[in-house]
Parts: structure tokens; C-alpha cells; sequence
């Protein structure tokens, strides 16, 4: 389904060329240099095992600077394609891991129990003193989804938008499988979830690492 109440999360990454909010966002972007780990519950509010929590973890070792930002900018917006943003995010260094301890779900790839690599991770200040953390990855494909569930592959993308207050207390959303399409009649970014609604992200903490 598609959202535009996620469609701004984008905006930070891939559409400084075609929204206007995204030059004040990069401005006044911290330059973060800590290391934090962030755990708290994801309840699914898809249509899919309604209502179910699952702790998740979030480890970020470095944060993606302005020219690699720059860089995914340019390779979505140049054939405004999400296989070429999907190939220049994969192209990015790790910069940290997210994972679900304790899931006891089917597993196939180990991504839920072992984690997916994060490749694009950036911080904001917020205006309480707190922060804004997005975090766009790529979602790793089995042989066995794309066999079974072609149509999930359209879905490639992971997306996180979380807030902080400045005692590191927080809540955010999470969509898990996103699609990412141009529309150049309204010449806007759409994200499109696989899912009614994007995971929503509970009684998260932030800590910095030593």
C-alpha cells in the first residue's frame, strides 16, 4: 500500500533534487560520530500477524556522511529507477546491524535472529534536544522468497524513522519491505510498503557505545 505519511523519510536520502524541505534537513544535520545501540518492541500493524511484538536491536558503528548521501541522490534521480539507488546503496559501507533477538519465526535466511546489514544511516538533531535517526537499507531476497513469493522482491528496501528526547527515550516506524517508484506527474518520491501498515517501533533506547 502506499503512504505519504513515510514519503518525507525518503526525502532525506534520494530527493534533495525535487523537494525543498530536504535543503534545511541537510543544513542543519548533525555531524554524529558516536556509536549507539538502540533496542525497544516492533509491533507489526500490517495485515499479517496483527498486533505481534518482537524485540529489536540496533547497532550503528558510523553514520554515512553528506557525500555518500549525495551519491545515492544522484543515482536514483538520474533514471529515477530504484535498481539503481538499490545497486548504489549496496555499494555502501556497513555501517552498522539491526536484528530481532529471540524471534522464533520461520527464519530462512537468518536475517531475523543474525541481523541485516545497515548501508545508509544518518542523525538529526531535534528540537527538544534530542534526535532524529533514518536509516534505509537493503532487505536481503532468498532463493526461496523469490521462488515461492515473486512478488515480495518488488519490496527491497528496509526503512526506519525514529525520535529521540534528549534522554535517549524514543519511538519510530519501520517498513520492513518498501518499494521506491518516481512519479513524475506529481514529480515526487512515492514509497510504496508490502503491508497496510509500516511496523511500528515501541519504548525504544537509545545508549551510546564505548
Amino acid at each position: 500500500m502506499k503512504t505519504t505519511a513515510m514519503a518525507w523519510i525518503l526525502a532525506l536520502a534520494v530527493t534533495a533534487a525535487v523537494t525543498t524541505s530536504l535543503g534545511e534537513a541537510q543544513s542543519n544535520a548533525a555531524a554524529a560520530t558516536d556509536k549507539v545501540t538502540i533496542t525497544g518492541l516492533a509491533l507489526n500493524m500490517s495485515n499479517t500477524a496483527t498486533g505481534a511484538n518482537q524485540t529489536i536491536r540496533i547497532n550503528i558503528d558510523r553514520w554515512s556522511t553528506a557525500a555518500q548521501r549525495q551519491q545515492l541522490i544522484a543515482a536514483f534521480l538520474e533514471k529515477k529507477k530504484q535498481d539503481d539507488l538499490l545497486e548504489a546503496l549496496e555499494d555502501q559501507p556497513e555501517m552498522g546491524r539491526f536484528n530481532f533477538p529471540g524471534y522464533m519465526g520461520p527464519d530462512p535466511n537468518n536475517t531475523m535472529r543474525l541481523g541485516t546489514h545497515i548501508r545508509y544511516a544518518m542523525s538529526h538533531p531535534g528540537d527538544d534536544g534530542g534526535r532524529r535517526i533514518v536509516i534505509i537499507t537493503p532487505r536481503i531476497i532468498g532463493m526461496r522468497e523469490e521462488i515461492n513469493n515473486p512478488r515480495t522482491t518488488d519490496y527491497p528496501f528496509s526503512v526506519f524513522e525514529m525520535r529521540f528526547d534528549k534522554a535517549g527515550k524514543g519511538q519510530g516506524k519501520m517498513a520492513y519491505g518498501t518499494k521506491i517508484s518516481f512519479d513524475k506527474k506529481k514529480n515526487a518520491v512515492e514509497l510504496e510498503n508490502y503491508g497496510t501498515e509500516p511496523v511500528r517501533l515501541n519504548n525504544l533506547v537509545l545508549e551510546a557505545k564505548n
